[in-house]
């Protein structure tokens, strides 16, 4: 579910991939069900690509999110990003990804993660390995 899930720079809030054109991708805003084209000029990152820094390895953004939604019991974040103190937001981290590189993961990291798990929660969606699951069954069936 997340390779569809796209972050554009300078865009706010996160997107959903509709279509492909030509020389643009077609992804509609997940707040507000908007479609507008985003072209290949733009910073676009999908979900499914972008891992946390840890001390040993790098963690992918879907396990992230999985310890999260087991944490909040698949609620949202109560924490007001707004008021929150770094040390709050690294407190928080801490209590999901206990080894989280406290050097290389900054605040703002911090805020993002948690507003764009809000936003995926607000969304309705949750199931963040869903496509591993798949992908392994269809690896052990070959």
């Amino acid at each position: 579910m997340l390779k569809t899930i796209l972050s554009i720079s300078g865009k706010p809030g996160l997107y959903k991939l509709v279509s492909r054109g030509k020389n643009m991708l077609i992804v509609e805003a997940l707040a507000d069900k908007k479609r507008f084209p985003a072209y290949g000029n733009e910073k676009i990152v999908s979900l499914g690509d972008i891992a946390i820094y840890t001390e040993e390895d790098d963690v992918p953004l879907s396990e992230v999110l999985t310890a999260m939604k087991k944490k909040e019991d698949g609620a949202v974040v109560a924490l007001d990003l707004k008021k929150a103190s770094s040390d709050e937001l690294f407190a928080y981290l801490a209590e999901v990804l206990p080894g989280f590189d406290r050097d290389r993961v900054h605040a703002s990291d911090v805020k993002k993660l948690i507003s764009w798990y809000n936003l995926l929660v607000n969304s309705g969606m949750t199931d963040f390995e869903e496509e591993t699951v798949a992908e392994e069954n269809a690896e052990e069936e070959k």
